[in-house]
């Protein structure tokens, strides 16, 4: 079977797919990945011995010039994202079985346009829950475009969102389907759903509440492992105890010398070390202490298993593999889905969540005061336990179901709406898991 992987987003959603493209491979699938130029992401599939097809502009660049909540640039942006999907990506889909796309909007609508032009299955994948309609959450902010206010009726917000994404991008969608004979489609965020997204992310960490769609829920997709961490950082790892890990991913936090200083300064109020990665925001150690090291894009897996706690803006991914390896954690959410994840985690009891930002976008406020008090909620033997209770529970399997699920037909008939989680965790009185 030949299989097309389709993404476009930060590492978050790039290496998720070089995970399942390793596992198709190993299954005997023929897999390519259309995903962004950036050389970090060229350097990721070419470790894991993958096929890429750079696609669309590098993600970097645009992460950190784009003014969070900003909507200038959108459409030109979404434009091209559309652009490329109908181009490349269709390009790439020839000859193809099966087209999985994950991504914003513009992707996943136009990958489905290419796999309907094509007469291939096309699957939409998310890594986590919040953009999917659900009749238990509101819908997630879109760029320029807020929700009516004084608005409380979900079902009714949810509509409203739908008439966005169609205001957003339906014009430019249905002008692409025109010009390769495909008729237009009416409620472009349904249609790139599709009525059986799959939900990429672990079902304890993030259990789907019902609604009417059909989700399939795999597990989270942890990408491909076992690179060895530098000797550098090895050997600091090895002249002390556990540090603590702070890191902010692709998401820009600013000032980013405020935020590392802020950060360090709450570590050494508790006599701990510190691991600052440096991320999309040039995170940097504040001086020559010896007991602050920096790094740069390292196995997480690797070195989270090595660490004390750790401090993240709260993707999915991080989350996630925090999660498996029963280490503490410090979610200092930055937007997007991030809320979502630090409310699991102190749901969970594996963790506290930090206010970071303003509501209007002016800056960050975390604090050293406010980063050593969750350190220290953090320590307690409690939540060190309840960290390695969950650990036990996280699945690892994720890719496996869902290669098995492209390529087993078999297990595709079945269709199953949830895969079975290993024992549940018991939530803590007062929560919910």
């Amino acid at each position: 079977m030949r299989v097309l992987l389709s993404t476009y987003g930060a590492r978050g959603s790039v290496e998720p797919m070089a995970g399942l493209a390793v596992r198709l491979r190993e299954f005997g699938a023929e897999v390519r990945v259309c995903a962004p130029p950036d050389e970090e992401f060229v350097e990721l599939f070419a470790r894991a011995g993958v096929e890429m097809v750079p696609t669309g502009a590098p993600v970097r660049p645009l992460v950190t010039t784009v003014v969070p909540g900003s909507a200038a640039g959108l459409a030109e942006r979404a434009a091209a994202l559309i652009g490329a999907q109908f181009g490349t990506v269709a390009a790439s889909a020839e000859g193809c079985d099966v087209l999985l796309a994950t991504g914003p909007l513009p992707v996943t609508a136009g990958s489905r346009s290419v796999a309907e032009k094509l007469g291939i299955r096309y699957v939409h994948v998310g890594h986590q829950p919040v953009s999917l309609p659900s009749p238990h959450q509101l819908p997630p902010a879109r760029r320029g475009r807020p929700l009516p206010p004084g608005v409380t009726d979900l079902r009714e917000l949810w509509e409203e969102d739908a008439r966005i994404a169609d205001d957003m991008f339906g014009a430019e969608i249905n002008a692409r389907r025109a010009e390769i004979g495909l008729p237009p489609v009416a409620g472009v965020r349904d249609y790139a759903f599709t009525g059986a997204p799959w939900l990429a992310a672990d079902p304890v960490l993030s259990p789907w509440q019902g609604s009417g769609l059909a989700v399939v829920q795999t597990g989270a997709w942890f990408g491909p492992g076992g690179r060895p961490l530098p000797a550098e950082l090895t050997a600091f790892l090895d002249a002390g105890p556990a540090p603590v890990f702070v890191g902010f991913g692709s998401m820009p936090v600013a000032p980013a010398a405020d935020v590392a200083r802020a950060a360090v300064e709450a570590i050494r109020a508790r006599g701990l070390r510190a691991v600052v990665s440096r991320g999309y925001a040039g995170l940097d150690r504040v001086d020559d202490g010896d007991d602050c090291f920096s790094v740069g894009e390292v196995d997480h897996r690797a070195l989270f298993a090595r660490v004390a706690a750790v401090v993240h803006h709260g993707s999915a991914g991080t989350t996630a593999t925090a999660a498996r390896a029963g280490v503490p954690q410090v979610v200092v959410p930055q937007g997007a889905d991030q809320p979502y994840w630090a409310e699991r985690v102190t749901a969970l009891g594996i963790g506290v969540g930090v206010a970071s930002r303003a509501a209007v976008h002016d800056g960050p406020v975390l604090t050293a005061e406010s980063l050593a008090g969750a350190l220290e909620a953090v320590s307690h033997s409690r939540v060190r336990a309840r960290a390695a209770a969950v650990a036990a529970t996280v699945r690892t399997d994720g890719t496996t179901v869902a290669a098995r699920l492209l390529l087993d037909p078999a297990v595709r008939a079945a269709s199953p709406t949830a895969v079975p989680a290993p024992t549940a965790v018991v939530p803590r009185r007062g929560t919910s898991g």
